[in-house]
């Protein structure tokens, strides 16, 4: 019997122990939240002194300080680390508020980021500056980019999009009121399309115009068109359309003029403008020409561009530019209009040259973590702004049929905007579904 019972009680381990093993891998999630998370709290809070003061994160107190330390609780004076201000468990990870003593500053911390991460036993550790004095450690206790899961109160709104997922389990959104104007690159197959998707579909949600230009015929960019306020697929129609954004800017300019603001969101809300988004799917298409005839046309598109990427933002008016490389080779006032693109994306690229183009202007630091994506993780990108600062993030799978169908369900708030009716897809009307027949059948006689 008590060999019965051992067996049974070894069985059971084994059981336990195969159980857990199977949640780490396939419901992350549920393992951090039963095991991994009280693990590490009970590490951090046994080994942080220790931790901040072997990482050099640790300064020696002020002068009353250490008097009173030595003079009143008999004590060594010792450095100090920062101080704990607030521990939070989350679904993917732990967020520790500290408070920064005088000595430290934020890049300190960050530096010193990998070390805590393997101190502590966690997947990543990112800082973010709360305000002047304060940080938040954002631990991540697994690979929260293997599979995405976007949070659920990640949802569009005013004009902020939601499109990814950051490393430390955080949405990544596209805000246009911050960086009016983005560049993404990517080569083939490395989720740049797959960004795009994520994007029209949180855009198609808001009351905003969207503006197609896609130079491949069409062939991504049509499927939305039941959402969209005006396509075109070919650099002469490109032309016009530029042409068409950019009377529109200038008149929007005069209502500002007229009405002694500088920013169209100042306006009160019945009279302003529908903001607009220019989705550039191929930004090299409008660029290259085939030959000497084309200069012109050429002229008139990257003019357009860059007056747009100039000054639109005042006025509502956005550019999405989307390509595989972007630079000096494509020729005239490529790097003029880059320069004009504030939020950068780069996914997997072919060379470390085109990593340089997107991030070595505003993130140097950023360059060689995209310059090392996998192959085998589509949708992973770097993100930067002009602060300096990036992330690495990936994109949730969506397929261009479930993209489709949210445009066609939010038809109804495509914006009333005349001066882009020329330009307006055509969207033939939906067949009626199949139903059962309403006709009698005729009685069957011998």
């Amino acid at each position: 019997m008590t060999d019965l019972a051992m067996w049974l009680e070894a069985t059971a381990g084994l059981a336990g122990t195969g159980g857990v093993g199977y949640a780490k891998v396939r419901a992350p999630r549920a393992y951090w939240a039963m095991v991994g998370l009280p693990v590490t709290l009970a590490g951090f809070a046994f080994s942080y002194r220790s931790t901040m003061d072997v990482c050099g994160l640790t300064v020696q107190p002020s002068g009353l300080r250490a008097f009173v330390t030595r003079n009143v609780a008999r004590r060594e004076v010792q450095p100090v680390p920062p101080k704990i201000r607030r521990v939070r468990g989350t679904s993917t990870g732990l967020r520790v508020t500290l408070r920064l003593p005088a000595g430290l500053e934020p890049a300190d911390v960050a530096a010193a980021s990998e070390r805590l991460r393997h101190a502590w036993g966690v997947y990543s550790v990112t800082v973010a500056e709360i305000k002047p004095g304060f940080i938040e450690l954002r631990m991540t206790g697994y690979d929260v980019l293997r599979r995405v899961r976007m949070p659920r109160k990640a949802i569009p709104h005013d004009m902020i999009v939601p499109v990814a997922l950051r490393e430390d389990g955080t949405a990544f959104e596209r805000d246009y009121r911050k960086a009016p104007m983005a560049l993404t690159l990517g080569a083939n197959g490395s989720g740049k399309s797959m960004y795009q998707r994520n994007l029209v579909k949180g855009l198609a949600q808001l009351p905003v115009g969207l503006v197609g230009i896609d130079c491949k015929r069409g062939v991504e960019q049509n499927a939305y068109a039941p959402r969209l306020s005006a396509l075109v697929t070919t650099p002469d129609d490109a032309a016009s359309l530029l042409a068409v954004l950019v009377a529109e800017m200038e008149d929007r300019f005069d209502l500002l003029s007229k009405l002694g603001v500088s920013d169209v969101w100042e306006l009160p809300e019945d009279l302003c403008p529908v903001p607009v988004v220019a989705l550039v799917d191929e930004v090299a298409e409008l660029f290259l020409i085939s030959s000497k005839k084309d200069e012109e046309r050429r002229e008139r598109i990257v003019t357009a561009l860059i007056r747009l990427g100039q000054m639109a933002r005042a006025v509502g008016i956005y550019l999405e530019v989307c390509g595989q490389r972007f630079g000096s080779d494509l020729g005239k006032g490529a790097t003029m209009l880059r320069a004009q693109l504030t939020g950068r994306v780069v996914h997997r690229v072919n060379d470390k040259q085109t990593a340089e183009m997107g991030l070595a202007d505003v993130a140097p630091d950023a360059v060689p973590a995209a310059s090392l994506i996998p192959m085998e993780r589509p949708g992973t990108a770097v993100a930067a702004d002009t602060s300096g600062g990036w992330s690495k993030i990936r994109t949730p799978a969506i397929t261009r049929d479930e993209v489709a169908a949210v445009c066609r369900d939010f038809a109804h708030l495509i914006p009333d905007l005349p001066f882009l009716e020329p330009f307006r897809p055509y969207v033939p009307a939906e067949a009626p579904a199949d139903g059962p027949s309403l006709v009698k059948p005729r009685p069957v006689t011998e």
